[in-house]
């Protein structure tokens, strides 16, 4: 019996989640900040930083790029902006990016989709979980494809990876190996094994949990600087080794 290690890829949004990512053999992290806003840019310094935590033998570090939170329909302006984060990641030596664009319609934005391609000049382009909100997912994995990108991160339509197994192990057929179809969005110990079944090429997970902010910071007033200390999100290690363990112990072939 032979065991194969399905690649698997941690989203984080500080030093210390790389540093998990290094610890537990993670083949790349997605560094975003505010994972509770479903994840945005994140900044030069915060990215810098984390390159010298992974090291020359850490994991890749991909870079998401997203300026805002309340879906992926942008303007010219924003798509500017886009363009330069996705120069200015590769520039400070990312080893990728993590992009999506739409229409008012909910298909994909091809051409925009071909300016962040174009601006990442041959480095790696992820298509982000933009394809569960798109009317035909099948349809736009062909988009992706056609235009170079490198993967895509999919929950399968679904609001949970689990909830969307038909949908990957369909997504994985029409791949056929021309893009890279990694699964993501609530994968834990208990539903890792079925997702790896489903075929996918890798899965994606946060493994983080609350840090709850502390009894100063709770008992500041209101309409002070207090707004918004409600507890910040760290990964947390022994969350990831447990997904890890269900992930390794699942996907073995004979």
């Amino acid at each position: 019996m032979v065991i194969v290690r399905l690649p698997f890829e941690l989203a984080v949004q500080n030093i210390a989640g790389v540093r998990i990512a290094r610890e537990v053999g993670a083949a790349r992290v997605e560094l975003a900040q505010a994972l509770t806003l479903g994840g945005l840019t994140p900044s030069r310094g915060m990215l810098e930083s984390v390159l010298e935590a992974a090291g020359d033998a850490g994991p890749e570090v991909h870079v998401l790029v997203r300026p805002r939170a309340g879906g992926f329909h942008y303007g010219s302006d924003a798509l500017e902006v886009m363009v330069r984060d996705v120069r200015d990641a590769l520039s400070a030596g990312a080893h990728g990016v993590v992009v999506g664009c739409q229409q008012a319609d909910g298909t994909l934005d091809r051409d925009g989709l071909a300016r962040l391609v174009d601006a990442a000049n041959g480095a790696s382009v992820t298509l982000h979980r933009v394809i569960d909100t798109t009317p035909d997912p099948v349809a736009s994995l062909r988009t992706a494809r056609e235009l170079g990108l490198r993967r895509v991160l999919t929950s399968g339509g679904a609001s949970r990876a689990i909830d969307g197994v038909a949908v990957l192990r369909v997504l994985v057929e029409e791949a056929a190996g021309g893009i890279e179809v990694m699964a993501g969005s609530g994968i834990d110990e208990h539903s890792v094994a079925a997702i790896a079944a489903s075929g996918v090429d890798a899965v994606h997970f946060s493994a983080k949990r609350i840090v709850l902010a502390s009894a100063m910071g709770a008992s500041v007033r209101m309409g002070s600087a207090g707004d918004g200390v409600g507890g910040y999100e760290v990964t947390d290690r022994d969350t990831a080794l447990a997904i890890i363990a269900a992930l390794h112990g699942a996907v073995t072939a004979a």
